[in-house]
């Protein structure tokens, strides 16, 4: 099973949504893990990709215009992805991934 942190400022980001934001976001998330521990390949709805200008960033999609960034950090448990989750909101989140 993947594991995973929040930055301290993509919890600031997240305490700053509506709550049904927040429950969007955690539904996406939810997909997010079973992709990335299953096949590796994130299934389209999620749009993840890397961030331009930003290398080792990627983005994942979780509403029309709600992105999350993330990294990857180094296995908490081997063999398993450890994702880092950078920022949470809109596109002006790309400001500063």
């Amino acid at each position: 099973m993947p594991t995973y942190a929040w930055l301290a400022r993509f919890a600031a980001d997240f305490d700053s949504l509506t709550a049904e934001q927040q429950a969007a976001f955690l539904g996406a998330a939810s997909r997010f893990v079973d992709d990335l521990g299953s096949s590796g390949l994130f299934r389209k709805e999620l749009r993840v990709k890397g961030v331009k200008g930003a290398s080792g960033v990627f983005e994942m999609t979780w509403a029309d215009d709600g992105r999350a960034t993330f990294t990857f950090g180094d296995p908490v448990i081997e063999g398993q992805p450890h994702v880092i989750w950078r920022r949470i909101g809109t596109h002006a989140i790309f400001n500063r991934p």
